[in-house]
C-alpha cells in the first residue's frame, strides 16, 4: 500500500488552495473548479470545496470541523520559515523544540485546521527523518 494524500474540504476552496500554495510554496494543480491538488514529493495534499462531499455521501464531511489532525511539513529552515509566515498566518504556537527532537511551530489554516511545519533538530530526529 502507498499513502497517497490527505484530503481537506474547504467552505472557501480558492482562499484555502492559497494558503497552502504559500506554505509550500507550490503551485496547485486544479483537476475541477470544485478540486486541486498540491504534489509534494512525500504527498500530496488535496483540497475539495464543500460541494464535492455529496458526491461520495452527503453529510459525511464537513468544513471548519477538524480540530483532531495536524498537518505537518517539514522544512529546510525552521527560522527562515517561521518568518516568512509569521504575519500571513494565525499562529497556534512561536517555534520550539518537542521532546522527541523536531523544532516546529503552528499555524491555523484558514479554515482552521493546525498545520505545523518543523525540521529534526536533534541527532536522532535527523537520524529518524534521515531514513524516510
Amino acid at each position: 500500500m502507498k499513502f497517497a494524500s490527505v484530503r481537506l474540504i474547504a467552505d472557501d476552496i480558492k482562499s484555502m488552495v492559497a494558503f497552502y500554495e504559500m506554505v509550500t510554496e507550490k503551485a496547485a494543480a486544479w483537476l475541477a473548479p470544485q478540486f486541486a491538488e498540491i504534489v509534494t514529493s512525500a504527498g500530496t495534499l488535496a483540497i475539495g470545496s464543500a460541494e464535492t462531499v455529496a458526491l461520495f455521501s452527503a453529510g459525511s464531511s464537513k468544513p471548519r470541523a477538524n480540530r483532531t489532525a495536524i498537518l505537518e511539513f517539514m522544512v529546510d529552515d525552521i527560522d527562515a520559515a517561521f518568518e516568512r509566515l509569521k504575519d500571513k498566518a494565525e499562529i497556534v504556537h512561536e517555534p520550539k523544540l518537542l521532546p522527541w527532537g523536531n523544532r516546529t511551530f503552528q499555524i491555523r489554516d484558514p479554515e482552521g485546521s493546525a498545520v505545523s511545519l518543523f525540521m529534526p533538530f536533534t541527532d536522532a530526529a535527523k537520524a529518524r527523518f534521515g531514513q524516510r
